[in-house]
């Protein structure tokens, strides 16, 4: 993954609590945490990264 342009959101706070997300071709998405660049990484196919976007903008993952 060193080769991977990642991509921090541009409503990213100063308090650095961001993700970070790489487009790697062939529809696959990888995610990260910000602060820990050298961490693990959440890999997405095409379908699952749909389906949590669209989850996350229906409000799916709001905290009770």
């Amino acid at each position: 993954m060193a080769n991977v342009a990642w991509i921090k959101s541009s409503r990213s706070g100063v308090n650095g609590n961001c993700v970070e997300v790489a487009f790697l071709g062939e529809g696959r998405v990888a995610l990260r945490d910000s602060k820990d660049p050298q961490g693990p990484v959440l890999r997405f196919t095409r379908g699952e990264w749909t389906a949590f976007i669209q989850g996350v903008a229906e409000g799916e993952l709001r905290h009770p």
